[in-house]
């Protein structure tokens, strides 16, 4: 079995990268899709031993199944999204690669580094009892969707524009919905190292990541303490896609609060902001879809924020008929 040393496929390079410009690459030996195998296996084994759990539960009062699902679960999707950063970053960084290309086109850097990650992603998630809802997935029909009771919903690489610009802000997002709630959520920085996650009944946190290693440091909790110690009214705004309907939420905030700093961030790290504190509210007057924001959203809401429709100040709901959200705030 052979690599590409690009985007990690565990496939022949020259077959996924037909371009010239990639048929060079080199091949190393890798053993890690066996690594990954049994690491289904272990996932499988651990869903049904919790299943089985479970159904003692009811007779027996044995909590603590739940919350051994649950940490394993968590882990599945850190891992999962830290090697999906891994296969973006081989691309973002490869010097060979044709970044006057500015769409989705087959061969472009954003093409393979949505697929890789996917791949990635998808793969990791297959162990799960859960369907996958991706933004570079196969779009089922709701009629096949509605009786879902959960999915995983992913943007494997969120923040188009800045992954172009080449800017660093972009992520990868995952989350896992129930009943169109966000109940956990991961979001991976990789051109930061940096790592955000969240629990329903958890707690939300962030962590620095080591590239070489992938190791997870010291995880701190959110909001961090002391973030909005002393500073102003501060509002986040999309750095790419800044409406008119945003500026003016804008300007009647700084009516209540003169001192308001207005701030910019890529992709779903402007939630991040607001759940750690740094940020007071986001305003999201513009098109986006349910995958731009699920995991956000989840790890807002473990760190005791919300995020509501801007018109009816309800919470936003997932795996609707329509995948659009709807103009939103978080704070």
């Amino acid at each position: 079995m052979v690599s590409c040393t690009i985007c990690s496929s565990y496939e022949t390079a020259v077959h996924l990268h037909p371009n010239a410009q990639l048929r060079h690459v080199k091949f190393e030996v890798v053993h890690a899709k066996t690594i990954q195998k049994k690491m289904q296996i272990l996932n499988t084994l651990t869903i049904f031993f919790v299943l089985a759990c479970n159904i003692l539960h009811k007779t027996t009062n044995f909590a603590p199944s739940i919350r051994i699902y649950f940490v394993t679960m968590i882990d599945t999707i850190i891992n999962a999204a830290l090697r999906a950063g891994r296969a973006i970053m081989n691309i973002y960084n490869h010097p060979d690669l044709d970044w006057q290309v500015e769409r989705k086109a087959d061969n472009s850097p954003l093409t393979l580094a949505d697929r890789e990650s996917h791949r990635v992603i998808a793969e990791a998630l297959e162990a799960t009892p859960y369907p996958l809802l991706s933004e570079e997935g196969a779009h089922l029909p709701y009629d096949e969707r509605k009786d879902w009771h959960s999915l995983w919903i992913v943007d494997p690489l969120d923040g188009t524009k800045e992954f172009l610009k080449k800017n660093d802000e972009f992520t990868v997002n995952i989350a896992l919905v129930t009943d169109g709630v966000p109940v956990m959520g991961v979001i991976y920085v990789p051109a930061k190292h940096q790592l955000f996650w969240g629990e329903k009944g958890q707690g939300a946190f962030t962590a620095e990541v080591d590239p070489e290693t992938l190791h997870v440091g010291k995880p701190e909790a959110l909001p961090l303490k002391g973030a909005d110690w002393g500073r102003p009214f501060r509002v986040v705004a999309s750095r790419s896609h800044l409406s008119p309907e945003t500026e003016t939420f804008i300007a009647d905030l700084r009516r209540h609060h003169p001192d308001l700093e207005m701030v910019s961030a890529g992709s779903s790290l402007k939630l991040c902001l607001v759940a750690e504190g740094k940020a007071d509210v986001y305003p999201r007057l513009a098109p986006t879809m349910e995958w731009d924001t699920a995991a956000g959203h989840a790890i807002a809401l473990a760190a005791g924020r919300k995020v509501l429709d801007a018109q009816t100040d309800l919470p936003l709901t997932y795996n609707k008929e329509d995948l659009h959200n709807p103009w939103f705030v978080v704070k």
